[in-house]
């Protein structure tokens, strides 16, 4: 997320376009780089909802607000998700300071498991989606993924709704006998 770009959006047709990831092992603010994803097939076009799109749009007209009052210190490089704070203003949040934002959420929830990170969030959407009766195709082409097996046995972790629907097939079956 931190490499997308408001060119990589499609608003019209609800789309947004993976094509880079953001690389920037030292920390430091103006010497990070774009670079092509590790494989050819996580160069995507995945579908998003109505609500993300909304969520975007509100999101892209603060952001013009923002670049108007700051004016020529903003660092407009078209990045979706730039900083709010001075001196960097437009240049790519740290790896670290949104798990930290995360971790800070987190600790002010009750019922969320606190070792959260931005990247099990990855694994919550693929398990929401296999719940949700997505097929494992879709599933795969959405996370880039050429390997079932990947998918299987790294992201898609049973539910607890997951588990109590295997139990009640079995006797759905006998009973329908």
């Amino acid at each position: 997320m931190l490499a997308l770009k408001w060119k990589d959006i499609d608003f019209e047709e609800n789309t947004i376009n993976i094509t880079k990831t953001y690389y920037n092992p030292k920390n430091n603010t103006k010497d990070y780089k774009l670079l092509p994803p590790k494989t050819k097939g996580s160069i995507r076009k995945i579908d998003v909802e109505d609500e993300v799109i909304s969520a975007l749009q509100k999101h892209r007209l603060k952001q013009k607000e923002i670049k108007l009052q700051i004016g020529s210190e903003y660092y407009d490089k078209d990045f979706v998700f730039g900083r709010l704070n001075a001196p960097y203003y437009g240049y790519p949040h740290f790896i670290k300071t949104i798990e930290n934002r995360m971790e800070s959420l987190l600790k002010k929830t009750t019922s969320i498991n606190k070792r959260l990170t931005p990247h099990s969030l990855r694994h919550t959407h693929t398990s929401l989606l296999a719940e949700a009766g997505v097929e494992l195709l879709q599933i795969m082409d959405r996370l880039s993924h050429t390997e079932d097996e990947t998918t299987t046995q790294v992201y898609l972790h049973i539910t607890k709704d997951r588990k109590k629907e295997a139990s009640q097939k079995f006797p759905q079956l006998m009973r329908s006998l």
